[in-house]
């Protein structure tokens, strides 16, 4: 499968995944016969609604579950500790991040297209046997990374039996735990990253103040530097080496 081959398939694959019981009902549900019109029975008609629905909330269902929430707060942080304020832009961050998340969910993407897509399509399975089997490599992929104390909380919000194991667990349990477990990651490696700009906000605050320039305020001078200290320490390379080695146990 070619690069782009892959990047179809899992952009497609959770859309395909919940297409399919519309797709199924559609091949059984009867035909009413209208004069001049061909129309299919109710159920067809509710299930194209459900449908829709869902379709307008792929966009957020996708990065609810993927890495995207982690890289885009680390990358609001970094940006907020350069004060930059603007630069690089929101589309310039939101693209990097996706193609990260697209980087980083490839293999996950090819197992839901593997397992669950391609024996659909050859007939082998029902498409409620296709959803189960496609959820199963994104719960591995979001348990990988979810807190026990984070599913803990839901199992117990929710009032659901305690499972045994952790692939036991619905999506209900583990799509919210995820989402709070990649936020707290986020936040931690943010603050990180803003010590040493700290360090310089502090210094270049002291050494102005000390000498008198209270006219000119201190982001004027260490915005340069921080700058400079981050292209001279190749920061880019550092942080998006640093978060991709962190989604590989």
């Amino acid at each position: 499968m070619t690069a782009a081959c892959r990047l179809v398939a899992i952009s497609i694959s959770i859309p395909a995944l919940l297409a399919l019981p519309a797709r199924a009902a559609a091949q059984q549900a009867p035909v009413v016969q209208i004069p001049g019109l061909s129309v299919r029975g109710d159920s067809t008609s509710v299930t194209i609604i459900l449908l829709l629905t869902v379709l307008t909330l792929i966009p957020s269902i996708l990065l609810s579950m993927t890495p995207f929430v982690r890289i885009l707060v680390v990358f609001h942080f970094l940006r907020q500790a350069l004060g930059t304020q603007t630069a690089p832009t929101n589309q310039t961050l939101i693209g990097l991040a996706l193609f990260l998340t697209y980087f980083i969910m490839q293999p996950v993407g090819a197992a839901v297209h593997e397992q669950a897509i391609v024996p659909f399509e050859r007939g082998t399975i029902t498409s409620w046997q296709a959803l189960d089997r496609g959820a199963v490599p994104l719960r591995q992929f979001m348990l990988g990374y979810t807190r026990e104390k984070d599913l803990a909380l839901f199992v117990e919000m929710s009032k659901e039996p305690r499972p045994q194991k952790p692939e036991d667990l619905s999506m209900r349990v583990v799509v919210p735990a995820y989402i709070i477990s990649e936020l707290k990651t986020g936040f931690q490696i943010g603050a990180v990253l803003f010590l040493p700009f700290l360090v310089i906000d502090l210094v270049t605050a002291s050494v102005t103040t000390s000498i008198g320039m209270l006219q000119l305020p201190p982001v004027v001078i260490s915005t340069p530097l921080k700058i400079l200290l981050f292209v001279v320490a190749d920061g880019w390379n550092l942080v998006v080496g640093s978060m991709l080695k962190s989604f590989h146990h």
